[in-house]
Order: structure tokens, then C-alpha cells, then sequence
């Protein structure tokens, strides 16, 4: 094999990560691993037309003996048995990911994905911060002389890397002439500078798995796992993975995947605003009784969604790992007390209702919101670590409960088609712009969301969607022109005229192409990307 690195421009510290050693080695990973993930991807559009043909997912009926047999994941790590509370943010720069670190959250996750948008600069100073943080070293001086540096008087969160999903690429970083797979470049990098050193501590190396639809591609997971254990000399089963359920086929996959993931188990997590894109992805062309209401009316207590985050505490519980609670979207915002009592109490409520489930831990996305969610566990966990004890046999979820979308309260509206828009566009500017999360109207926006607010409109157009407040239908025609106002309302909000140039006008292309054209694309990141340096 051979590996070529294509370097848009320098990144300082980049020949500290792209050793000679480390580039071998992800050929190697990409040696054994990289056709069966093509083949897996493959199989996910198999499934996804199958879905869309029949109107319907169900429980795998060749693994029923997995779901009926006794079994557990290994025993968990010290460092992973207190999870209350996880932050989550990107891995770069290196002020967030030290605010991370200072939080006194049990766990950061430490996010190469749907919360980093993948420069090149990015990709590279990722790793540096990575390397820092198993280290203790890192720091950062702002240019306003302003130093940052890792807390010693606090507990310092276990941290766990997500990197990207199976479907993304890696341009920056070529092998045999193919784009490299951006899930095997975090994690290759990742666990070739880190492993030792995280595991001679206790700490890891710990990673979170997003976007998985079949128990296969847990399977794969686990192999290159073993294999990276066995090329670096680390023991096997030292590598712990907590899996995002955030794909709607994976729900009903959730027992097959610790199986195949046993030995390098930790659990798994309710993945809410993915989940609810895969939902609409699925089933975007099956029906009105597929068409969600606005998002802001899709919250985790609507039954589907009560359905599926139900059956992963039992699921999870059942089998001795652990059931983490998702991001609700509401932030803080220091400037407004008003809007920040209104986030606070939507947050308190959503992790009051996490733990009282059965969860063992939850997320936020913001330093603010540590002590609120860990109040909300300690209330129901006691001295205890977690809930594993608790079984939650009372919970009986069918294929039917998962995909019952018609029950869910609430209407489609202009206003809301109009937000998704705006949304939509603003999120994968500021994605261009090199950020992966932003604040947008006091609502944390990522990857996910904004993949939820272009395929609702896509899938209302093409469901012939009458809205409730307007009384109008959501054709091609009128969505075009909604997005045609907000991008000029947004013109209107950005006064940097070069940044709505260089970013919003691409992002207003991009979103556009998303909505409006028949054919739907499966991720709003592998075209962005394409305009990405």
C-alpha cells in the first residue's frame, strides 16, 4: 500500500502526529479493515431501500438466539464506573477542550465528529490536544497573552473520543489513491500516540461510536480493535466503546451490538437528534404518517421517543453495561438571565426525567450545565455509582412502538419549514467556517440538527405537507422561496460581508441542492466537505 498526505497549508505540531510510525500504521488499519467497511456501507443502502419499499424495519430474525441467551459485557474499568455527567464538545481548539477538562463532569467526550468540522487544521490539532490531554500537558496562551491550562484541584474527566462515522472520508489523507476512512484516521491516530500511555493509567484508551445501523458494523469495530491491541503490545479488552444508538435501524440492533462488542463494552446512548434524522432519512418518502411535526415539538417525551430511549435502559441494564441519556439542546446564555432560567429548567426537567428511567448518566454541552444534571443524578443515585442494578423488566417496546411517528403530537408549520431553512444554511456556514457547534437562537446546533431541519424539508415537499398555521402546501417552489428570504434575512444579521461570501453563500448552495433536488443525499457533511480545505 501506499499513503499520501495532502496538506493544504502547515498545522503547527502536525510532524509530531504524522510520524512515520503512525502513518504506517493506519495503512495497516486500512489493509485489513477498509473493504469490509465499503461493503458495509453498501449494505446500508440495501437496507434503506428495503425499508422504503416495505414501510417497515423489524427485530433481526438470524440473531434471536443473542437476544434470548444469557450474557453480559466484561466488567467495566474504575474509570468508567461513575458516569453522571458527561460534557461534550470538540476536541479543538484547545481553549474548549481545556474548559472541558476544568468542568468537573465525570467524562468528556471528546468529539471528532458531528461537533468538529474536519479541516485540516482541525484533523491535526485534534490529535495534538488528544496527546496533551492523556499526557496532562495541555495549555494553550490566547493571543490576548490570556493562559489556559488543565486544573489540578479538580477531578479531571475520563476522557472519550468519538470519531467520525464509517460513511466519512478523509481527503486530506490518500491510501492506494482512495480518500482514507476518516473513522479509521481518528482512531488510528488516536490510539497509536495515546494507547500506552491511557492504558498504563486505567484510562482507556475509551471511545464513543456514532452512526452505526447494523450489529456487522460493531463487528468491524471490535476487530480493529483487537488487532490495534495486539499490534501495539496493549491487553485485549482495554479498549472500552460506548455506541451511539442514533440510527434507527440500530435500535433494533441495540443487544446484537454489545454482543459483538463484549469484550470491548461499555454501553450505549440515546443519540436523540440523530436518531430523529434517521427516523425522517428512513421513512422520507413512505407517507404522511412518517412526516414529523417541527422539531422544536419533537422532544424525548413523545411516545416513539419514550419507546426507544425505554428500551435502551432495559437492553443495556439487561446486559451489564451502560444507558447514557442524550444532549437536550437548550444552553445557557449568560447575557440573557431570562433565556438562561428558561434553558436551565428545560435541561433540569429532561435530566430529572433521564434518571428516573433507569439512565446512569446524561450529557450537556456546556460547563454551565454540569452541576444541574449531576444534582439530577445524585438525587436518584445516591452513593451509588450508577444503575446498573436496575433491571426496568416492566418495559415491554415492539417493533410497532418504535416506528408509531403518527402518534407524535404536534403540527408542521411555515414558521417551523422557514427555521429549518435558516437553520439549516447557518449551521453549515459556521461548519464551513471550521466550526462543528454553535449557538443558534440559544439552542446548541451540531451536525445533527442541522441534518434534521433539510431533510424535514425535503420529506414534507415530497409528501405533499400541508402546513398547519399557513394552510399552505410545501412544494419545491415554495420552499425555494422561504429559503431565498431567510438567506436574505441572514445577509441582514452577518455583518462581515467576506464571511457571507466566503460561507454562507456556499452553505445557502449546498442546502439548497439538499432540499431541492429529487434525489435525496444521505449526509449534508459529504458535500459540505467537498467546498472544506
Amino acid at each position: 500500500m501506499s499513503i499520501t498526505v495532502h496538506a493544504p497549508y502547515e498545522v503547527p505540531g502536525v510532524e509530531a502526529i504524522l510520524t512515520e510510525e503512525a502513518l504506517a500504521f493506519l495503512e495497516e488499519l486500512h489493509r485489513h479493515f477498509a473493504t469490509t467497511r465499503d461493503q458495509l456501507l453498501q449494505n446500508r443502502r440495501s437496507a434503506q431501500e428495503e425499508a422504503a419499499r416495505t414501510g417497515t424495519v423489524d427485530f433481526p430474525t438470524e440473531t434471536r438466539q443473542v437476544r434470548e441467551s444469557a450474557w453480559t459485557v466484561a466488567d467495566h474499568p474504575a474509570a468508567l464506573q461513575d458516569r453522571r455527567v458527561e460534557i461534550t464538545g470538540p476536541a479543538a481548539p484547545a481553549k474548549m477542550a481545556i474548559n472541558a477538562l476544568n468542568s468537573g463532569a465525570k467524562v468528556w467526550l471528546a468529539c471528532l465528529e458531528d461537533a468538529l468540522a474536519p479541516n485540516w487544521f482541525n484533523v491535526i490539532d485534534a490529535q495534538r490536544n488528544l496527546a496533551g490531554a492523556a499526557a496532562g500537558t495541555l495549555a494553550f496562551t490566547s493571543a490576548e497573552g490570556k493562559s489556559y491550562s488543565i486544573r489540578e484541584d479538580i477531578e479531571t474527566p475520563t476522557v472519550v473520543v468519538r470519531p467520525r462515522g464509517w460513511h466519512l472520508p478523509e481527503k486530506h489523507i490518500e491510501i492506494d489513491g482512495r480518500p482514507a476512512v476518516g473513522a479509521l484516521v481518528d482512531f488510528g491516530l488516536h490510539f497509536f500516540h495515546n494507547a500506552r500511555t491511557l492504558s498504563d493509567q486505567g484510562l482507556g484508551p475509551f471511545y464513543y461510536l456514532p452512526k452505526l445501523e447494523h450489529y456487522a458494523e460493531a463487528r468491524l469495530w471490535d476487530q480493529v480493535f483487537s488487532f490495534a491491541e495486539k499490534s501495539l503490545g496493549i491487553d485485549h479488552g482495554t479498549v472500552r466503546a460506548t455506541v451511539l444508538i442514533e440510527t434507527l435501524p440500530a435500535a433494533f440492533h441495540m443487544e446484537e451490538i454489545l454482543y459483538e462488542l463484549r469484550d470491548h463494552a461499555s454501553g450505549l446512548n440515546a443519540g436523540r437528534w440523530d436518531y430523529l434524522f434517521s427516523m425522517i432519512k428512513y421513512f422520507r418518502a413512505s407517507g404522511e404518517k412518517f412526516v414529523l411535526p417541527d422539531r422544536a415539538q419533537v422532544s424525548m417525551t413523545q411516545p416513539f421517543m419514550r419507546a426507544y430511549t425505554e428500551l435502551l435502559v432495559k437492553t443495556c441494564h439487561k446486559r451489564g453495561a451502560f444507558a447514557m441519556g442524550g444532549m437536550a439542546a437548550f444552553i445557557p446564555n449568560r447575557r440573557e438571565p431570562e433565556v438562561t432560567a428558561q434553558a436551565i429548567e428545560k435541561v433540569r426537567d429532561d435530566k430529572s426525567r433521564e434518571a428516573a428511567d433507569g439512565f446512569d448518566g446524561s450529557w450537556v454541552a456546556h460547563p454551565d450545565l454540569v452541576d444541574l444534571c449531576r444534582a439530577e443524578f445524585d438525587a436518584v443515585l445516591q452513593e451509588a455509582p450508577n444503575q446498573l442494578q436496575r433491571q426496568r423488566d416492566d418495559v415491554n417496546v415492539s417493533a410497532a412502538d418504535l416506528l408509531d411517528v403518527a402518534a407524535a403530537e404536534g403540527d408542521v408549520t411555515e414558521a417551523g419549514v422557514r427555521m429549518n431553512l435558516y437553520v439549516a444554511v447557518y449551521y453549515t456556514a459556521i461548519w464551513l467556517s471550521g466550526n462543528g457547534a454553535v449557538a443558534i437562537h440559544n439552542l446548541m446546533e451540531d451536525a445533527a440538527t442541522a441534518e434534521i431541519s433539510r431533510s424535514q424539508v425535503w420529506q414534507q415537499i415530497h409528501n405533499g405537507t400541508v402546513t398547519a398555521d399557513s394552510g399552505v402546501r410545501v412544494t419545491a417552489e415554495l420552499a425555494a422561496s422561504l429559503l431565498d428570504e431567510e438567506v436574505a434575512r441572514l445577509r441582514t444579521e452577518i455583518d462581515d460581508e467576506q464571511t457571507f461570501s466566503d460561507y454562507f453563500e456556499p452553505a445557502a448552495g449546498v442546502v439548497r441542492a439538499l432540499v431541492l433536488d429529487e434525489e435525496y443525499i444521505d449526509f449534508l457533511t459529504l458535500p459540505a466537505y467537498e467546498l472544506m480545505p
